[in-house]
Parts: C-alpha cells; sequence; structure tokens
C-alpha cells in the first residue's frame, strides 16, 4: 500500500510507500523538504499537517513538542502516513539536482590536526564522482546497517578526493575505530549526498558563518565554493571552541583572510586556560555575534555544530537581533549521545 504526499504551497506531489516516512519518501522522489539529522533530534524538517493521519516515532521533544504536536505541526524525518496527506512546507530548490548514491571509497590519507581531530581523505572509484553542494554531508554504512554523517570539508569543484573532518567521541562505534585502527587504503561505504545545508547563491546578502568545533568542516565548503565562483557577498566567520587548540584550521582562516576580498574571521575561545596566552574573543561564539551585529535583518546565517549551540544561536538572532527564520540555515551535528535523549 501506499499513500500520496501533497505538498503546499507548491502542489509538488509524490508517493510514500506503507511505513515509510514523509521524509524518506521526499528524498528518494528528489523532492526538497528542508532537513538535517533525519533521526528527530534537529526540529529542521517540521512543519504543518493539513490534511490526513500519520503517526510519529521515537524524537525529541525540543524537536517536536507535544502541544506543537496538536497544534498540527509534523516532524517528517520521524511521521510515517497513513492515509494521502496534505503538508505545509518550505522545499529547497536543487535538493534533487544531484544523485543520490552508494559507493565504495578508499581512505587516501589520515592527517591528525588535533589531539581529537583527523581529517580523513577518501579516493573514489575511477569512474565515479560525486555531486553535491557546498555545505551538505554523506553517511558512512556500517557493517552492522548503522549510520554516521559527516559534512563533506572542501568544495564541490576540489573533488579530487573528498574531505572529511572527525571528532574522536570517546565511546563512540565509529570514531574509537577512526583513531585506534582505521589505516590508509581501508575500504569504506558511503550513500550521499544528503542535507538541506549548502551555500543559497541567488541571494546577495552578506552571510554570517557560525561554527563550533568540527562544525567547521561544511563552512569550509561553503567559503571555497563562493570563492571559486567569485562571490561578491561579504562573509564574516565566527569560529569558537573550548582551548585555542580546538581551531584546528586557525592558519588556513587567517591566509582566507589575507586572500579573499569580502572574508573577515572571528575566532573565540570560552574556556581559554592561562597557559594558552589568548588574548582574542571569549564567551559564547553565538554571543560574540550578536555584540558586533545587533541587527541581522539584512543578513544570512549558517550555523554548523554543537546542538546547544545551533539552537540558542537560532532563539536569540531571530529574537533578538531581528534574523528573518528563513535566513537562518543550519546542521546541528547529533551524537548518538544526543540521540539517547529521545
Amino acid at each position: 500500500m501506499s499513500f500520496q504526499v501533497t505538498v503546499q504551497p507548491s502542489g509538488r506531489q509524490f508517493t510514500c510507500e506503507e511505513g515509510e516516512t514523509i521524509l524518506t519518501a521526499a528524498i528518494r522522489s528528489g523532492v526538497g523538504l528542508p532537513y538535517g539529522c533525519k533521526n528527530g533530534a534537529c526540529g529542521s524538517c517540521k512543519g504543518k499537517l493539513l490534511e490526513g493521519s500519520v503517526t510519529h516515532g521515537v524524537h525529541q521533544e525540543k524537536a517536536l513538542s507535544a502541544a506543537e504536536e496538536d497544534k498540527g505541526l509534523s516532524l517528517f524525518c520521524c511521521a510515517t502516513p497513513h492515509s494521502d496527506v496534505v503538508i505545509e512546507a518550505r522545499e529547497v530548490l536543487g535538493v534533487g539536482e544531484f544523485p543520490v548514491k552508494k559507493l565504495p571509497t578508499r581512505v587516501a590519507k589520515i592527517d591528525r590536526v588535533a589531539d581529537d581531530v583527523v581529517v580523513v581523505s577518501l579516493q573514489l572509484p575511477a569512474n565515479e564522482r560525486l555531486q553535491y553542494r557546498a555545505g551538505q554531508y554523506l553517511e558512512f554504512i556500517l557493517r552492522d546497517g548503522r549510520r554516521r554523517s559527516y559534512s563533506m570539508a572542501n568544495a564541490p569543484h576540489m573533488d579530487d578526493h573528498i574531505t572529511l573532518h572527525i571528532r574522536h567521541m570517546p565511546g563512540g562505534l565509529f570514531t574509537d575505530h577512526v583513531f585506534a585502527n582505521l589505516k590508509e587504503r581501508d575500504i569504506l561505504r558511503f550513500e550521499g549526498p544528503f542535507g538541506t545545508f549548502f551555500l543559497r547563491e541567488d541571494s546577495d546578502k552578506p552571510m554570517v558563518l557560525l561554527a563550533s568545533g568540527t562544525g567547521f568542516a561544511p563552512i569550509k565548503a561553503i567559503v571555497e565554493h563562493a570563492a571559486s565562483t567569485k562571490s561578491e557577498q561579504p562573509m564574516v566567520l565566527y569560529w569558537g571552541g573550548r582551548r585555542p587548540k580546538d581551531l584546528y584550521m586557525h592558519a588556513l582562516c587567517e591566509e582566507w583572510t589575507r586572500s579573499l576580498p569580502n572574508f573577515r574571521y572571528v575566532p573565540v575561545i570560552s574556556e581559554a586556560l592561562p597557559e594558552d596566552n589568548w588574548s582574542g574573543r571569549t564567551g559564547f561564539v553565538h554571543r560574540a555575534v550578536m555584540e558586533d551585529l545587533p541587527d541581522l535583518s539584512g543578513y544570512q546565517v549558517y550555523a554548523c555544530g554543537a546542538p546547544v549551540m545551533v539552537d540558542a544561536a537560532k532563539r536569540d538572532f531571530t529574537a533578538q537581533c531581528k534574523l528573518p527564520e528563513q535566513e537562518f540555515y543550519a546542521d546541528a551535528f547529533t551524537s548518538e549521545a544526543d540521540l539517547a535523549k529521545t
């Protein structure tokens, strides 16, 4: 049995198989519903259920509360239809432009750039290339079928290798393996590209790029892509870490400041120790944005990193700095520990 999903206001339609979530069916059909984590933790895919009935699978209360569900809101990554449905969602253009592929890949290089961060370079088969938009991610398919998501850290035109920034999460099934056992020439399998966090190239608004930790990876791809297309949009990057060593490509960002005419860089450290000799900005990284840019009404924001940072930025930028909600683009990194809170 299958059900028809109609998206308003666009009128786009696609088929959802029995037991399939609305988001999974939309991705399969090349329909651009907004989404992030795909597992009920971030709330990026929330929209309105106008007609029909759905059941929601396990999800976090902050992503969809009972009160929101009572008002007709739905979390499409967890919503399984029981009838034809009509939903309201702001479609993202360009999502279905590139095919989602399952591919084998060989580890070409592993560079440790911090105590707990490696840059892994992947070599695709000779007759394959991965087309994607700057900011999107891939999912490694583990032997037990579980998946782990990582953003491509290189711009799409620099596709000799795909590079990923992987932080060690002690006790994490995949990152323990990466840091203890993964070696060059190992074969992995992945599927991608995924995600609606990518550069909107039809805008000329100045951009605030906001990253914490390895949330820098997709931001790096966005900066490199904007530079390659000679974009004239002003860009300011706020990159936050607990300690200076967490800003593991600080020198690259400083080089961008020198070489890109419309680029500024503001590093922000929240827990500097005396031995760090840190003399730059301190505190929460999104607060630094608010201090410098109290009026964000004419800006776009691209935010990536820890869910607590992304959530706080969206809340405060829209409530206190006049940022239009539709100009906040985000990708919150959800770990297994985050998902355990559902």
